[in-house]
């Protein structure tokens, strides 16, 4: 069985899925066949897999950081937040139920032997699995169910490395009341402590990391920089609440709005447009912030008809209607797809108690919600060759559907899919407004396809009548590198390779 080493935090977004991102590129580079595990995940953002299942958009991220293919055991249960209440249960890359919180608690036993078998078969076929916690060990509310964080550690024997998150304050009291919070035999388990986001002379800390390694008998094995020059996607939706621009409205040639709306899923999508040269990708969450943009994107959703409720009671969708009006582009992802049309009906109940709702009108289309859940991987090719598409037609592009919805009409479709979870196929996707610049999709990814990404760019700078800057193509591997370069100069790798039970 191969060696097991876990990441756990203080909380959310303390920096548990960076760390195990860059342990899983920098064993790699050393020659360990590696895997990244995390037993249940909250998240909105997700991947299909090859074979039509679907899990968690991080733990893919992490194994092609780790060079290896992304597996549904890496991550074997998925929680999609629907409304607040209630999240879709994915169980093995397929979805199982929907759950209330309590009735999530009381499937946890059944969902445990997924994740422990899950785990050894990640341990049998590799040297190293690096497992991930999600929020923080000390629940202590939460601890009898959980099955994610020191359940899982207790039942690999697994080393634990806790981060805190200096960033948003408090970082000592957080380490130092998550140990306490625990068990004996879990605290047991506690053999490093890491400091995460830190900004400025890390010698400043020294007295604090000595009243920690005496308080909780724990050293700190590193403490890690607020990484600013390091392009990786965003897991949590937590991270877009102070998203930062890449550059301001008025240094860019082109200014994009995302509609950010409350259930955002897969909003990874984005990342390409942010790191394009000359545009500012801005996230808007009301019609005094939509200002006048270039484009504007609906970005996909876990609860369509909800989020497109609340676009109306801000009135973002008058705001997007007038301004496709006034000649303003509008691209609809996923579940913006399905709101760009005339109406969303839902006759199974499978989204919503509401069996029909009315869309923004702006693509002649319809959806139907069905309970079979579409996810595959897609190629294909681009067929139209109008407004937002000059000059794209006759290229090929790939990306990746996870949706319950089917949408038909009279639109034109500007894709042909070729290419379904490695099957062939020969099916229209997406539709298209008459002048070319009302676009939906159900394809995620579509903007990380870089042909197509620069053309739509170039046909918004000519339609302003200006220069676009030549744009650079994201090397990933080179991402991987760097994070896991910087990481290994701040992080003691001796104390890991020591605590893992692995060689210098």
């Amino acid at each position: 069985m191969g060696k097991v080493l876990m990441v756990q935090g203080t909380g959310s977004h303390a920096g548990k899925s960076l760390l195990v991102m860059a342990l899983c590129r920098i064993f790699s580079r050393e020659g360990l066949r590696v895997a990244p595990f995390k037993a249940q995940n909250m998240s909105l953002n997700s991947f299909a897999t090859p074979d039509g299942r679907e899990f968690s958009r991080a733990q893919a991220v992490q194994a092609d950081a780790a060079g290896v293919a992304p597996l549904v055991e890496m991550n074997p249960v998925l929680l999609k937040p629907q409304d607040g209440i209630r999240s879709q249960v994915v169980a093995m890359g397929k979805p199982l139920c929907v759950a209330s919180a309590r009735e999530y608690r009381d499937m946890t036993s059944q969902l445990w032997p997924l994740v422990t078998r899950s785990l050894d078969t990640l341990r049998e076929s590799n040297d190293i699995v690096v497992m991930e916690g999600a929020g923080s060990p000390a629940e202590i509310n939460l601890r009898e169910y959980e099955i994610v964080n020191m359940r899982v550690a207790r039942y690999a024997g697994a080393p634990v490395i806790l981060v805190g998150d200096i960033d948003r304050g408090g970082v000592f009291a957080s380490l130092l009341g998550t140990v306490a919070l625990l068990e004996p035999e879990e605290r047991a388990l506690i053999r490093a402590l890491v400091i995460n986001k830190f900004r400025g002379d890390p010698s400043l800390l020294n007295s604090g990391l000595e009243v920690l390694k005496r308080r909780t008998g724990v050293s700190t094995a590193g403490v890690l920089p607020f990484f600013t020059d390091v392009t990786l996607p965003e897991e949590d939706s937590v991270g877009l609440e102070d998203f930062p621009a890449a550059r301001p409205v008025t240094e860019a040639a082109l200014d994009v709005a995302v509609i950010r709306l409350p259930h955002i899923a897969n909003f990874d999508d984005f990342d390409p447009l942010r790191r394009e040269p000359g545009v500012c990708l801005r996230y808007v969450d009301g019609p005094g912030r939509m200002g006048s943009p270039d484009l504007i994107v609906i970005p996909g959703s876990k609860t369509t008809v909800a989020d497109l409720e609340w676009m109306r009671q801000r009135g973002l969708d008058r705001s997007v209607s007038a301004a496709r009006r006034a000649g303003r582009p509008v691209v609809g992802l996923c579940g913006g797809y399905q709101m760009l049309g005339h109406r969303i009906l839902d006759p199974e109940r499978v989204e919503s108690d509401r069996p029909q709702t009315e869309g923004l009108g702006l693509l002649p289309v319809k959806t139907v919600f069905k309970s079979k859940k579409a996810t595959c991987q897609v190629k294909a090719d681009i067929v139209s060759e109008r407004g937002l598409m000059t000059g794209s037609q006759g290229s090929s592009i790939s990306g990746y559907e996870i949706h319950m919805g089917r949408t038909s009409g009279a639109g034109s479709a500007p894709f042909r899919i070729r290419e379904r979870s490695g099957r062939p196929a020969d099916a229209p996707e997406g539709a298209l407004d008459s002048e070319g610049l009302t676009l939906g999709t159900y394809l995620h990814g579509l903007f990380h396809n870089h042909d197509f990404r620069r053309r739509l760019l170039l046909n918004l700078a000519a339609k302003k009548n200006i220069a676009l800057p030549a744009g650079a193509v994201l090397d990933m591997e080179r991402e991987y590198d760097r994070l896991a370069d910087q990481v290994s100069r701040h992080l003691d790798m001796d104390a890991v390779h020591s605590i893992a039970g692995l060689s210098s």
